[in-house]
């Protein structure tokens, strides 16, 4: 009995421990691997489409949160700025609308529309890509560096370092770290601290 009993500890402490790691999602220096989700263009999206992109900006964002409507103009000038030189912008909705309705697909399409988003906005249904990536937030950005076929972990955290005002920000985390990769130079602030509204999560 006390033998069956250790085996069982020992299989529960190894369940705990597996999903611990898979609960941290991706590091700096990992390679993500890539997705295919359904766009606010009714169209399936993937990496993998972008065949002249250097790099991506991954941002788990929503139309609901606080936090994710300050950056909403940060996001799009972030898309205009880089885009062009091989960063594109590549939003994805983390929530699950039946727990917050304001996020469900239909009202995607509008914000979008609203808001005039140049980049695609999609859906994580199933909410299987945001566990890998590890994102905890809305928003909370990866940005990912193309390397032969691998898409590498260059960045994770936050946008900036005010998410009140875009006139106060002194510290553009993404800026500075896209600007360092394509000057084929090092990113100084790999991680920071990502600001904003808790994933809202099926059970």
């Amino acid at each position: 009995m006390k033998t069956i009993q250790k085996i069982a500890g020992l299989l529960l402490i190894s369940l705990f421990t597996i999903g611990t790691l898979s609960a941290q999602g991706y590091k700096v220096g990992d390679a993500a691997t890539d997705f295919k989700l359904k766009g606010v263009d009714n169209k399936m999206v993937s990496l993998e489409n972008h065949k002249d992109a250097k790099g991506f900006i991954v941002i788990f964002t929503c139309n609901h949160c606080p936090y994710s409507i300050a950056y909403e103009d940060r996001i799009i000038a972030l898309d205009k700025k880089y885009s062009p030189l091989g960063y594109p912008v590549v939003a994805i909705n983390p929530n699950d609308p039946a727990l917050e309705p304001k996020d469900s697909f239909e009202l995607m399409i509008k914000r979008a529309k609203e808001k005039g988003f140049t980049f695609p906005y999609l859906f994580d249904d199933g909410q299987k890509i945001f566990p890998q990536y590890g994102a905890t937030k809305t928003p909370h950005v990866f940005i990912l560096k193309k390397e032969g076929a691998k898409n590498i972990v260059k960045y994770i955290g936050a946008i900036d370092d005010n998410y009140k005002n875009a006139a106060d920000v002194s510290k553009k985390y993404v800026e500075d770290a896209v600007d360092a990769l394509l000057a084929n130079r090092e990113v100084e602030v790999k991680t920071t601290v990502a600001i904003g509204c808790s994933i809202k999560v099926k059970k």
